[in-house]
Formats: structure tokens, sequence, C-alpha cells
């Protein structure tokens, strides 16, 4: 039985993802703190090789670029705008989660700022274990900033810690993760976005 109930993965916004991310938004969705907080996870977690950034768009938060980076993302403009990409694809994962890569294709995979839209996200996880090689990792970040009405109803209704409880039961209903790590990079305070990591490894 479902953990989530009836309605969960539902958003305020029904209509197709891909009319509300054809316009380009060369913004960030963090701010400078947090986006330096997520650059420095992936120097501290040793994110390297061939690496996957799922829902990205014109940036990526590495402070060095990846020897090998593909990104995956709702709109081509603001992927071939990012200056540390060898890859781009467009592709949305709530129309079909299966992702187009080969089993075994990625040494890491990332998501930043995002996984708060997955309306698919079990599925979701499910085939990011596919395309990762044994040992590798889904690390997601996330803030208290996001699309209100793209957002899943289950994540407004919750608060920060519930955030966090949310996508570490992801990681563990996969079932073909290891335990998953949580962590409050930057803690909430006044004039400042706060930063959470959940990763796993997988078995």
């Amino acid at each position: 039985m479902s953990p989530f109930p009836s309605g969960f993965f539902d958003c305020t916004d029904d209509l197709d993802d891909a009319a509300f991310y054809l316009p380009t938004r060369f913004v960030t969705h963090i701010d400078q703190g947090a986006t330096r907080a997520v650059g420095a996870l992936y120097r501290e977690l040793g994110v390297s090789g061939t690496v996957l950034d799922l829902m990205s768009s014109w940036v990526s938060h590495f402070e060095a670029a990846p020897e090998h980076l593909t990104v995956l993302g709702m709109n081509g403009e603001e992927l071939a705008a990012n200056p540390m990409t060898a890859e781009q694809v467009v592709h949305d994962l709530n129309t079909d989660p299966r992702l187009p890569f080969d089993d075994d294709s990625f040494d890491d995979v990332v998501c930043c700022v995002s996984v708060d839209y997955l309306t698919r996200p079990l599925e979701v996880f499910h085939d990011v274990a596919r395309i990762l090689r044994p040992g590798g990792r889904l690390i997601i970040t996330f803030s208290n900033r996001c699309f209100p009405t793209k957002a899943i109803r289950g994540w407004l209704a919750t608060d920060d810690a519930g955030h966090r409880r949310i996508v570490s039961t992801y990681f563990e209903l996969t079932e073909r993760f290891g335990e998953p790590v949580i962590d409050v990079r930057i803690a909430p305070r006044p004039g400042v976005d706060p930063l959470y990591a959940v990763w796993a490894s997988l078995d």
C-alpha cells in the first residue's frame, strides 16, 4: 500500500508542462549561497565521470564541470546555453518517466531544486537506478522555493522536514538504493535560502 494519499501527486496547474516551460527563464531559482552549497556538496561527494543532471536548465551547479555532463530538461534553449554540458536532452519526465539512456550509463545522477515537480517520482527513481552504474548515486537537492502551481500538492502541504521525509521515502520505496543520507546544508534563517540534500547509492 502506498504511503501517499490520493491526490498527493496532483498539481494545481494540470495543463501540459511543455507549454509552461516553453518560455526561456535565464534565472537561478535559489540564491548565491544555496547555489554555492550545491557545488560544494558535489565536490565533497566527488561527483565526477559521466554525470546526468536531471530536470536541468541553463546552469548546473558544479564548481567544475564533470568529465561528461548530460543535461536533461524541458527547454532546449536553456539547455543549449549551459556552459558545462556535453550533451542536451529535452524530455518530459511527467509524461514519460523512462529515461532515454542505456542501462549502466552514468556514474552519478543529480537533480537540483526540481524533485517537487515530479508527478511520477517512484517511476523516475526506479529508472534512474536502471541507468546508474553499480555504486552510482542519485543526489537530490532542494530549498523552500518553487513554482507553486507546478509543485505536487503533497509537497505544498508540508514543511521542510516533511520534504526531506518525502524524498527519503522515494528512495526507500525504490528498493534499489541503500539507506538515504539526509543533510541540512544551509539551515533556514531570515534572508537566505535554506538548502537540503538527500542522496543514496545504488545497491
